[in-house]
């Protein structure tokens, strides 16, 4: 274990993120992840040195609209988009797509459907239900109960000549699986429509790569990805332009990405994502990679797997063995499909109550649905409370799983009747 560990330099990772000094354990990431320094050195910098309106001739304008450049050609290295136009920024991934719904209805004729998937949360399917006030037809892609995963097999039988679009979560915040996002949008494409991706629980621990998958439309949050509370959305350009602008009435169809960011997007918020991905590289430099600024971050994911790999084994392995504990979702780690978020029950026990008696003991989790509350009444888990769920992130450590799991035994037997 200790060399799996060595693949991964702690002491750098958490000098990076100043809140870790504190004594609280954060086990709640997938609620929201610390920030970097680098990305509050971003936000500093822009609010004392560039903190005026875009579209000015003179020099501190220019430069503030330098660092929104700068920003969008950070995210277009973080999801390998083609150019930066293809990146909307906004202020979290449920505004997004929210923002994606309202200017796609137009394409939608009485009759068009759009299929939602049972894992996903609340954000990549409210805003799509809402549309069945104009005549959309909005189908559910029902999870395996036994495997927790979503099957093609249990999606074709859904798709139509008059299926326009197909929305899915990249990875649940829940069932913590990956899902195999390149198959997927294979599959829709064949059958003649787009996909939108939510891919919150997914981006804090893999690689993007929009441009491999093929993918539509692909959103997620940076405050659950090291930065700060803010979000952005990956489009094609070309479907981008199609898309019905959502600012000035003179702000054309041409006018991509800023059509979709109304108010323009949070200058100093866009240019955090810059500290992001340095931060990210310096991971993949660590490993020796010594090529593109894309190449750093795909090896500095890759440690950053290799580590939460070893994490999530470890809490894995401690609930799996206890006979009154069970984990909402797949318990087998053996592959690489599985980020480190895991849900759980204890029998007997609320939830609820669980988290709560977690906080004297410095550790941050999180009890419920967490959003996701089709998923859970769907599956039979909202009762107690819903779920206990820890999500870890690679600035914790297999010490801190230790701490948690002794927490919970005593908590538990404290708590049971």
């Amino acid at each position: 274990m200790s060399n799996t560990l060595d693949t991964l330099d702690l002491e750098y990772v958490q000098s990076q993120f100043p809140a870790l000094n504190g004594d609280w354990v954060f086990f709640d990431n997938a609620g929201g992840s610390q920030i970097l320094r680098p990305a509050v050195d971003r936000i500093t910098e822009f609010l004392f040195e560039r903190n005026v309106q875009t579209g000015g001739s003179y020099a501190v304008s220019l430069a503030a609209a330098d660092g929104l450049m700068t920003g969008r050609l950070a995210a277009q290295d973080l999801v390998n988009a083609a150019r930066p136009e293809e990146i909307v920024f906004g202020p979290s991934t449920t505004a997004l797509l929210q923002t994606l719904a309202n200017s796609i209805r137009s394409q939608f004729q009485p009759g068009d459907e759009i299929v939602v998937s049972m894992a996903d949360h609340e954000s990549n399917i409210g805003p799509w239900e809402r549309l069945r006030e104009y005549g959309v037809v909005v189908k559910t892609w029902p999870i395996d109960k036994e495997s927790y995963q979503l099957r093609l097999e249990d999606l074709e039988p859904l798709m139509s000549d008059r299926t326009r679009l197909v929305c899915v979560t990249h990875c649940s915040n829940i069932l913590g699986r990956v899902n195999p996002i390149e198959d997927i949008a294979r599959f829709v494409h064949a059958h003649g429509a787009q996909i939108c991706v939510d891919a919150v629980a997914y981006a804090p621990h893999r690689a993007v790569d929009v441009q491999a998958w093929d993918v539509d439309y692909y959103v997620f949050s940076l405050y659950k990805c090291y930065g700060p509370h803010t979000a952005l959305m990956y489009g094609k350009y070309d479907l981008l332009a199609q898309l019905d602008g959502q600012y000035h009435y003179f702000y054309g169809k041409d006018k991509v990405p800023g059509k979709l960011e109304p108010g323009n997007p949070n200058y100093e918020l866009a240019y955090s994502t810059d500290g992001i991905v340095e931060y990210l590289a310096s991971l993949g430099a660590k490993e020796g990679v010594e090529g593109s600024r894309r190449d750093q971050i795909v090896a500095g994911y890759a440690a950053i797997t290799r580590h939460e790999n070893v994490l999530t084994e470890r809490l894995m392995s401690w609930l799996t063995a206890r006979n009154d504990c069970r984990v909402i979702g797949e318990t087998d780690v053996s592959g690489n499909d599985r980020v480190p978020t895991i849900a759980f029950k204890f029998s007997d026990v609320d939830s609820g109550a669980v988290a709560k008696a977690m906080d004297d003991y410095g550790i941050a989790i999180r009890f419920g649905d967490f959003h996701s509350r089709r998923l859970v009444e769907n599956l039979g888990e909202q009762g107690n409370s819903g779920c206990v769920r820890v999500s870890m992130v690679h600035y914790n450590t297999v010490e801190q799983i230790d701490r948690l799991t002794e927490a919970l035994a005593t908590i538990v037997s404290e708590l049971r009747p």
